[in-house]
C-alpha cells in the first residue's frame, strides 16, 4: 500500500492527498508535525521535506513528481494529457506554476522567517500570476479545457489559501474565482482536506 507522509497544513502534502483521492485507490496518509519532524523524514527526504510517498522500496518527494508517478502507475482518471505534446506543455505549465507562484507561496508559508515588505512583494507577485491566468478561465471549465488534469490539482492549494494569505483578487481575475469554486466542489478536494486547511477559508 502506499503510505503518503503529509503535513496538515502544507500546500505540497494538500496536492498529492487531491490525486490519491481523485484516483480513489487505498493508501494511508501519515499526518507529520511541520515544526517537529521525526528523524526519518530527513532520511527519506535529503531536503526534510513533506509530501514523501512510499511505495515498497520506492521512496518519492516533490509533489508533481509524487503524483506524475501516482498518475502512471493508476491512470484510471487520467491526470496528465495522453498526447506527448499536450503533457510536455502541460509540463511547462506545472514548472511556471512553480517558479512564478508556488516560489512565492514558500515565502508565505515562512512568515516568521521573512520581513513584511518581502511578503507583500509575494502577495503581488501571486495577484499577477493569476490575473494573468485568468483569461484562459473565460472559456475553459479547467486549466487545459473541459477535463480535469494535473494543472487543476497543481494550483488548487493555492486558490484555497487566498484568503489565508491575505490576497485579495483585482475584479479581472473573477473567472479564477468561479474556475476555484469547481474545482473546490469536486469530492476528492472535499474529501482531501484535513481539518486544519478546512478553516483557511471562509
Amino acid at each position: 500500500m502506499m503510505v503518503l507522509y503529509s503535513g496538515t497544513t502544507c500546500p505540497f502534502s494538500q496536492r498529492c492527498r487531491f490525486v490519491l483521492f481523485e484516483k480513489g485507490m487505498d493508501f494511508e496518509v501519515r499526518d507529520i508535525d511541520l515544526y517537529n519532524k521525526p528523524e526519518d523524514i530527513s532520511v527519506m527526504n535529503p531536503y526534510g521535506q513533506v509530501p514523501i510517498l512510499v511505495e515498497r522500496e520506492l521512496i518519492l518527494y516533490e509533489s508533481n513528481i509524487i503524483n506524475e508517478y501516482i498518475d502512471e502507475r493508476f491512470p484510471h482518471p487520467q491526470l496528465m494529457p495522453a498526447d506527448p505534446t499536450m503533457r510536455a506543455r502541460t509540463r511547462l505549465f506545472l514548472f511556471n506554476f512553480e517558479r512564478e507562484l508556488f516560489s512565492q507561496v514558500s515565502i508565505l508559508e515562512d512568515r516568521n522567517e521573512v520581513d513584511a515588505k518581502t511578503q507583500e512583494q509575494a502577495r503581488q507577485k501571486i495577484r499577477d500570476g493569476l490575473a494573468q491566468i485568468a483569461p484562459i478561465l473565460t472559456k475553459n471549465k479547467y486549466m487545459l479545457g473541459e477535463e480535469f488534469s494535473m494543472l487543476d490539482v497543481a494550483i488548487a492549494p493555492l486558490l484555497w489559501r487566498l484568503d489565508h494569505y491575505g490576497i485579495e483578487l483585482p475584479k479581472s481575475a473573477a473567472p479564477i474565482q468561479k474556475y476555484a469554486e469547481r474545482v473546490f466542489s469536486r469530492p476528492a478536494f472535499i474529501e482531501a482536506l484535513t481539518p486544519s486547511e478546512k478553516v483557511m477559508r471562509r
